[in-house]
Parts: C-alpha cells; structure tokens; sequence
C-alpha cells in the first residue's frame, strides 16, 4: 500500500472516532506497506488522558509483532502527534512518522515543538501533510459540531441547598 493509501486507512479509523463523539485522529501502523495495527482516540470512551490512537496504535503493533521495538515500521496518523504520543514514538523506535494535518495547538513534529531534532537516542523521520485537506477538514467540522452542541446544552448549576 502507499503512503496515501495508509493513511486513508488511518483517516476512516479518524471518522469512527467523531462518529464516536472522539476528537477524530486515526492512526496506522505499517511494515512492508502492510497494516500491522490501528488505534484511534478513545480519551472520552475510556476516560484516559492516555486514550490517543498512537498509543492504541502502538500497543497494538507491540502485541501484534511480539516485542516493543518497531524499528522497522512506519506510523500514520492525521493529526500531528502530542508530546507524549512522540515520546511513545521515540521509545519504540519508530523510523518513520508520516501525519496529515498539523497541530499549532500541541503538535510536537515541528509546530510547537519538535521532539524528534532533541538530544534522544533515536530520531524519528517525518513527513507531513500527507492528505492534510481531508483530515483538517474533518477536525475543523468535529470542532465546529461540538461547539454549536455545547451552546445549545442546558447549563449545570449548582443545586440549591434546603
């Protein structure tokens, strides 16, 4: 499979997720151009700050291909990865990392910061962009959802004591 190809796997993973009421990322693990394993956002289902697809992703990888290093497999994912799905990167020793939409809000490949040029023992390659329309496009229109769904919800007060 190509690149375009993975990560279009990677952006329907993103779409169940918003169908979910998950911020929608989707992300892919690949060796030989071949899935070996998916994750996607889980943090509202499962209520866990860990619930990102990476690391989903990741765990499953480790368990599909017996061991915790990933040296020979490429990462898909739509958006940017955060700070601790790159640290999960780096630890399992991802080659390469390929991401559709960037984050300037927590992205930590380039746009806030950039966790892979750092002084650690293993630096990831990256390549962004990769359908980066179609999974913008699909967290802008999540995000607009969810705010029109939260001006419309009756606000919480606090219950008024006897």
């Amino acid at each position: 499979m190509t690149d375009r190809e993975l990560m279009a796997a990677a952006l329907e993973l993103a779409k169940e997720a918003a169908a979910a009421g998950e911020v929608p990322v989707g992300c892919v693990i690949a060796r030989n151009g071949q899935i070996v394993a998916t994750g996607r956002n889980r943090r509202e289902k499962d209520k866990t700050a860990l619930g990102h697809g990476e690391i989903e992703a990741i765990s499953n990888a480790c368990k599909a291909l017996g061991g915790w290093r990933l040296w020979d497999c490429t990462l898909y994912v739509t958006l940017e990865p955060c700070p601790m799905c790159a640290g999960a990167i780096i630890n399992a020793r991802i080659p390469r990392v390929v991401y559709g939409a960037s984050d300037a809000k927590c992205g930590a490949c380039g746009s806030v910061c950039d966790l892979f040029s750092m002084a650690f023992n293993h630096h990831p390659q990256v390549e962004k962009g990769i359908l980066e329309a179609e999974c913008g496009a699909l967290l802008q229109e999540f995000f607009q959802n969810l705010r029109l769904e939260l001006r419309t919800r009756p606000k919480w007060r606090k219950p008024e004591t006897e």
